[in-house]
């Protein structure tokens, strides 16, 4: 996976007219129910920020096809529980991910429309919950408002760390491997994030059951 995606950082370093739609493809696939786990977008997304603050590529066409492909993925993931409903859940591929649905249905019956803002940013929930909110009938304008707006902030903040890492890099205020532990660190830190909030949403599931009880 890694040589692959150094592979791909290279080719869009030397074909800068291809990035913009590239890196709105791998948005729209890192966006989409369960596919999104799989596709290493948040990685190439950094160092495409490096790309840009170093001066290599343009930061407007990254910036319009990746706010583009993660919200048309959303809406994608959106329009298939809308449309299939319930069902989903009983089907392949999610038949086999029951933890991670139910971390997404118990995320959004509790925060509803920021549910779909703030899924976009933790892990764990962020390939699902927009599935949920249309198997539940989510309004559609509100989910487009929390679709659009979780995109416009999500992906300038995945570039940005890359960008201003770039930038020092090219004055020579940072080295590589700064760089390297800034990248990892940029990786992991959202993931431990995204655990942690469905283990305290989990928890206090259980309490208010035992309370019940």
């Amino acid at each position: 996976m890694d040589e692959a995606l150094a592979r791909l950082i290279a080719l869009i370093s030397e074909n800068a007219a291809i990035a913009g739609p590239v890196i709105g493809l791998f948005a729209f696939a890192e966006s989409l129910v369960l596919i999104g786990m799989f596709v290493p977008a948040i990685a190439l997304m950094i160092a495409v920020g490096g790309l840009i603050g170093s001066g290599v590529l343009d930061p407007a066409p990254v910036l319009f096809w990746a706010i583009l492909g993660s919200v048309a993925g959303d809406w994608i993931s959106y329009a298939l529980g809308r449309r299939i409903g319930p069902r989903v859940y009983h089907r392949w591929p999610l038949k086999g991910h029951r933890t991670a649905v139910a971390r997404a249905r118990l995320f959004f019956r509790r925060y509803g429309f920021v549910s779909v803002f703030l899924g976009r940013f933790l892990g764990p929930v962020r390939a699902t919950v927009p599935l949920v909110a249309g198997v539940m009938q989510m309004d559609g304008r509100a989910f487009q408002v929390a679709n659009i707006t979780s995109a416009v902030v999500w992906v300038p903040a995945l570039l940005a760390p890359g960008y201003w890492a770039g930038s020092l890099g090219s004055l020579g205020l940072i080295s590589m491997e700064m760089l390297m532990g800034l990248g990892v660190a940029l990786i992991v830190l959202p993931l431990v994030g995204g655990w942690l909030v469905s283990r305290i949403m989990l928890g206090r599931r259980r309490a208010g059951r035992a309370r019940r009880c």
